[in-house]
């Protein structure tokens, strides 16, 4: 059975001595295997970083054992060192570019000195930066480019080298949604194809799809990423209590001017990314309860900074063909929670095409029910209804509001307002409508 190429057991790590003396990792055991993605999380401080140059023969190893590609490390000689460098591809938030040659140039470099023929060297060197979107930037300098696209060129030099192991930190730190995505889709491609094994540390939360594991590193210390939030799910919980009991986060999202609102949105969307990797959570009844007060109150002040009367959220369920209405503000003293079929109304033409609506007149559209109205005594007018999408790309929500209060159809302005309130609260949404179907599939409630 083959080995797998990184294994640590008992390492422990410490800079200074005496009073100066700091210990950074203690007692890290660890095995990661051919062709795996892992991905390490962790503050700022908590050794992630450390624990990378040890694998990566870049630094000595004090106390324990780490074994990469078969050689131990600790105490090796600088021969061995070499030819385990030789196997891995480094990609660090430092670039190490040499502003005197050109992008190709850079990538050559490191495939020469591993005695690569110069022709081949440069093929390999121009198909890798194609690969990561610089196939017009081959003759540039580092200085002429951005700091994405310098990132993008020590990925490719870490790449071309055909690696067995890739040790990235902070990959993606400097690169656009959509670039950073494209690097980690290739080294998804290089694990599953080639059997590279990818040993990535970040705080990125929109690449840890790709992982096949997740651990977290917190003061020095290694534990599995459901460890590390399970341990935290309490303290984080209570916090959410006392607030509410306070009405602090409520006051502070009902106060909230347009600015202010997203950063409070995309503070709410990272603690649930977080979250949805650890299905444990979603069964819980008292986190789910106050997720939900916390996204009701973020809908309704974006309803009011737009100057609409009613603002809801449908969520979609395609199993029983039905909207359900689980954000709406109160009519009549009373939560509105009901549920109705998806091929009818404005909100269900929305969840069945994916495409936006905007009625100006609410009567004279085909879509809208009048009987709504007559059961809540409200008047609908204008109607401004837009998806939401999961991160497959698919309507799993609905976000309506209804009536300018300065009695004016919906615009252009609003729609794109609207719609932009719809992306950002899709995780957070996304999390919320997970954990609402694993709390009725165990109890039995159809979801």
């Amino acid at each position: 059975m083959e080995s797998a190429p990184i294994r640590l057991e008992g390492v422990n790590h410490h800079f200074g001595s005496g009073n100066l003396r700091k210990q950074i990792l203690h007692d890290i055991s660890v095995e990661i295997r051919r062709g795996e993605i892992v991905i390490v999380t962790g503050p700022s401080g908590s050794g992630k970083t450390t624990m990378l140059t040890l694998i990566g023969a870049l630094r000595s190893a004090q106390d324990g054992s780490v074994r990469v590609l078969g050689e131990e490390l600790r105490s090796a000689s600088p021969r061995t060192l070499q030819k385990v460098r030789r196997d891995i591809g480094y990609i660090f938030q430092a670039h190490n570019l040499l502003d005197a040659l050109s992008a190709t140039q850079n990538v050559m470099l490191s495939l020469l000195l591993d005695r690569v023929g110069k022709r081949d060297a440069r093929k390999r060197a121009e198909e890798w930066l194609h690969a990561v979107g610089l196939g017009e930037r081959l003759e540039h300098h580092p200085s002429q480019l951005s700091g994405g696209q310098r990132q993008r060129v020590a990925i490719a030099r870490a790449l071309a080298g055909s690696p067995r192991i890739v040790l990235a930190d902070e990959p993606t730190a400097s690169l656009d949604k959509q670039s950073g995505r494209e690097v980690v889709d290739l080294m998804q491609d290089l694990a599953r194809k080639q059997g590279v094994t990818v040993l990535l540390v970040t705080h990125d939360n929109r690449i840890l799809d790709i992982a096949d594991r997740i651990v977290h590193l917190e003061d020095g210390r290694l534990m599995t990423f459901t460890e590390h939030v399970t341990a935290n799910t309490q303290h984080m919980m209570d916090m959410l209590a006392r607030n509410n009991r306070k009405g602090d986060l409520e006051r502070a999202i009902a106060d909230a001017s347009a600015e202010a609102l997203p950063a409070l949105l995309e503070q709410a969307t990272k603690s649930a990314e977080e979250f949805l990797r650890v299905t444990e959570l979603a069964q819980d009844d008292v986190f789910q309860s106050m997720f939900e007060e916390v996204l009701a109150a973020f809908t309704r002040r974006f309803g009011e900074l737009l100057g609409v009367e009613r603002a809801s959220i449908f969520l979609v369920d395609r199993v029983r063909r039905e909207l359900w209405l689980k954000v709406a503000q109160e009519e009549g003293g009373r939560a509105v929670d009901v549920r109705m079929p998806i091929d009818r109304g404005v909100a269900g033409r929305v969840a069945t095409t994916g495409r936006t609506l905007r009625i100006d007149d609410a009567y004279s559209s085909p879509l809208f029910n009048p009987e709504v109205d007559r059961e809540t005594g409200f008047q609908t007018k204008a109607i401004l209804c837009v998806p939401i999408a999961n991160r497959r790309g698919e309507v799993f929500a609905v976000a309506q509001i209804l009536n300018k209060r300065n009695g004016r159809p919906f615009d252009e302005a609003d729609e794109a307002r609207f719609a932009d309130f719809a992306r950002g609260i899709a995780p957070v949404l996304e999390g919320w409508a997970r954990m609402a179907a694993a709390e009725a599939a165990r109890s039995g409630r159809p979801s």
